[in-house]
C-alpha cells in the first residue's frame, strides 16, 4: 500500500510526494480511511509512529476544495514546541493547498497571533493562549469543522484539563472529532468520551517502547551523576544526545557544565523566551548543538529523526513519562539508545518501568568510575571552613555502601 491509495486531492498529493513520503505507517494506513469518511477516531499509538500526517493530510484533503479564509480546523496541543512542530508539518504537506495555518502560544506577541487568525483556515494552539484569544474575541469558531486533541495524556499530566473542557463549550457541538493519545488514564477516558460520538478506535501495538530503542541503566549516587554523565558522554559514540532532568535549575546548571566542558550544548527549559527556546531546538535539529538538556516540556515537541541517544539524568516521574522522554529516539527505523541514571531512590520507578517494558532493563557500570568518590566540598564554601560533623561522616559512609550494593537491591 502507498499514499495514492488514499486518493488526495491533486494539491495534497502534491505535498506528500514533495515531503518524501511513499508508505504509510501502520497509524498512517489505519486512521486515514475512516477520518477522510468523516467519522470521529480515537488513536492510540506511541510517540514517532507518524501520527501527525495521519489527522493532518485528511484534514487537508477536507479543506482544500473550499478554501474561505475562516478557521475550520482546530489542534490543540500541550506545549508550545508540539504546537509549532504541527504547524510545521502543516506548511509542508500544505504547502501547495493555499491553505493558511496558524501556531497560538504564550510568549510570543498576541497582536500577530490576531491578525493571522483573521486569515487562518488551522489553528494549532496551547489551552492557556487560546483561552485568552476566546476572552478577547479574536477568534471565531462558528465554522469549525474538524477538532484535534493531540497528545491527550499530557495535557492531563499538564493540568489543561479543565482548560479544554471550558474551549470546548465555545465550539460548535456539529463536529468531526480526532482524538490522539499515547496512555489512557481514567480521566483521558472520560474526556474522549465526552468529545466522541461512536469513534473508531485505531491501536497501534501496546504503549511501550519502540523496539528500535535498547535500553540500559547505570546506578550511582546523587552527588557523582554528573560525573557519570560526562564519563558516559567521553566514552560513547554519540551523534544527537537529550538529556532530560527533572527542574528547570538542573537543566540551566547541566547544560552550563556541559558547556565548560567542551560540548556543544543547549538548554530547553521553561524559564527561557520563546526565541531561546526556538533557537535551541533549531540549534539541535541542525546539528548546532551536539546535546540539548531538557525538562519534560521537550518530551513531545521535538521531531528529530537522527537522536542517537536520550539520557534519562533523572529518572523520569511515571513510567509513561519514561516511554514518551525514550521515543524521541529509535525513531523512522533509526536505532537509538535510553540510558538512564538512577539512585537508591529510584527503586520503585525502576521496577514499574520494567514491568511496561516487560523484562528487566539492564545495568551496568563503568569499570574506570570512581564509584565511592565524596561530595566535593569547596575549601571557601561554609562547610569547607569546618571539619564535618561525626554524624554526617557516619552517614556519608553508609551513602557509599548503599551504592555499592545498588545494582543487587534494584
Amino acid at each position: 500500500m502507498n499514499f495514492e491509495a488514499f486518493n488526495f486531492h491533486p494539491t495534497v498529493a502534491a505535498g506528500v510526494l514533495e515531503a518524501g513520503y511513499v508508505i504509510p505507517t501502520p497509524i498512517q494506513a489505519q486512521a486515514i480511511p475512516p477520518i477522510l469518511k468523516g467519522c470521529d477516531v480515537m488513536g492510540l499509538a506511541q510517540t514517532g509512529t507518524g501520527k501527525t500526517a495521519a489527522f493532518v493530510l485528511p484534514i487537508l484533503n477536507r479543506l482544500v476544495g473550499n478554501r474561505c479564509g475562516c478557521l475550520r480546523a482546530l489542534i490543540m496541543a500541550p506545549t508550545r514546541e508540539l504546537a509549532e512542530q504541527l504547524h510545521q508539518a502543516i506548511e509542508i504537506l500544505g504547502r501547495k493547498t493555499r491553505l493558511k495555518s496558524v501556531a497560538v502560544y504564550g510568549g510570543m506577541g498576541i497582536n500577530s497571533q490576531i491578525q493571522k487568525l483573521k486569515r487562518a483556515d488551522i489553528v494549532v494552539a496551547c489551552p492557556g493562549r487560546l483561552l485568552d484569544h476566546i476572552g478577547r474575541h479574536t477568534v471565531d469558531f462558528s465554522q469549525l469543522e474538524v477538532l484535534v486533541i493531540d497528545e491527550a495524556d499530557q495535557l492531563f499530566d499538564m493540568g489543561f484539563i479543565p482548560d479544554i473542557r471550558k474551549i470546548l463549550t465555545y465550539l460548535p457541538q456539529a463536529r468531526q472529532a480526532l482524538f490522539f493519545s499515547a496512555t489512557m488514564p481514567t480521566e483521558i477516558r472520560r474526556l474522549a468520551k465526552d468529545i466522541l460520538r461512536n469513534p473508531v478506535t485505531v491501536q497501534i501495538g501496546t504503549i511501550a517502547p519502540a523496539d528500535t530503542v535498547s535500553h540500559a541503566l547505570y546506578p550511582v549516587a546523587q552527588h557523582l551523576k554528573t560525573a557519570l554523565l560526562l564519563n558516559l558522554l567521553g566514552t560513547t559514540p554519540i551523534r544527537s544526545v537529550l538529556v532530560f532532568t527533572r527542574t528547570k535549575h538542573r537543566a540551566k546548571n547541566l547544560g552550563k557544565k556541559l558547556a565548560v566542558a567542551g560540548y556543544r550544548s543547549a538548554t530547553l527549559q521553561g524559564n527561557l523566551s520563546q526565541g531561546k527556546r526556538q533557537a535551541a531546538l533549531d540549534g539541535f535539529r541542525d546539528g548546532t548543538f551536539q546535546i540539548l538538556v531538557a525538562t519534560d516540556i521537550a518530551a513531545r515537541g521535538i521531531d528529530v529523526t537522527r537522536i542517537s541517544h536520550v539520557i534519562n539524568y533523572d529518572i523520569p516521574s511515571t513510567p509513561e513519562a519514561y516511554i514518551h522522554r525514550i521515543g524521541r529516539t529509535g525513531r523512522a527505523t533509526h536505532s537509538g539508545e535510553a540510558l538512564t541514571l538512577i539512585t537508591g531512590d529510584d527503586r520503585k520507578m525502576v521496577r514499574a518501568i520494567n514491568q511496561v517494558i516487560g523484562s528487566k532493563i539492564e545495568q551496568r557500570t563503568l569499570s574506570a568510575f570512581d564509584y565511592n568518590a565524596p561530595a566535593f566540598i569547596h575549601k571557601d564554601s561554609p562547610q569547607g571552613q569546618r571539619k564535618p560533623h561525626r554524624k554526617f561522616s557516619e552517614a556519608n559512609k553508609g551513602q557509599k555502601k548503599k551504592a555499592s550494593r545498588m545494582n543487587n537491591r534494584i
